[in-house]
């Protein structure tokens, strides 16, 4: 049973999933595999989602964690947290809507905004990991 205290560690196995079908998603569409490409960026979302959930309720029984580095690591920490945590709050209005228009087969109109969201999308999916790893897993650093 997972307790409340491994879901850093699916957080970020989710945020990974989530970058890697993101990745995926864009050699698809570039090779136009547009049925493959729709069906991987729905699941890029459903598993951005269950990040989201999980994330909400480990915040809600854990409350802020402390970054307890000191040194040059510190910085680095904080700024990387703070653009992913401004990044990560656009990720939900802009998948939904970049989704939304091409579900619905507005393409034109989805490809304007994917050029935006796929890069904050990414960005937010890959720092996700990198704070997770500079705040639970001190040792794997150098």
């Amino acid at each position: 049973m997972i307790s409340v205290h491994d879901l850093p560690a699916v957080n970020a196995s989710l945020n990974a999933v989530s970058g890697v079908l993101l990745l995926c998603g864009y050699i698809l569409i570039r090779a136009r595999r547009i049925a493959l490409h729709r069906l991987v960026m729905i699941t890029a979302f459903a598993t951005s989602s269950l990040f989201l959930i999980c994330y909400l309720v480990y915040h809600a029984q854990v409350g802020s964690v402390p970054f307890p580095r000191h040194g040059l690591v510190r910085p680095l920490y904080f700024t990387i947290l703070i653009t992913h945590v401004l990044l990560a709050a656009t990720v939900p209005p802009l998948a939904i809507v970049t989704m939304t228009r091409g579900l619905k087969g507005r393409y034109p109109q989805h490809r304007r905004i994917a050029r935006w969201t796929f890069p904050i999308w990414m960005y937010v999916s890959v720092t996700g990991v990198l704070v997770y790893v500079l705040l639970y897993q001190p040792d794997w650093l150098i």
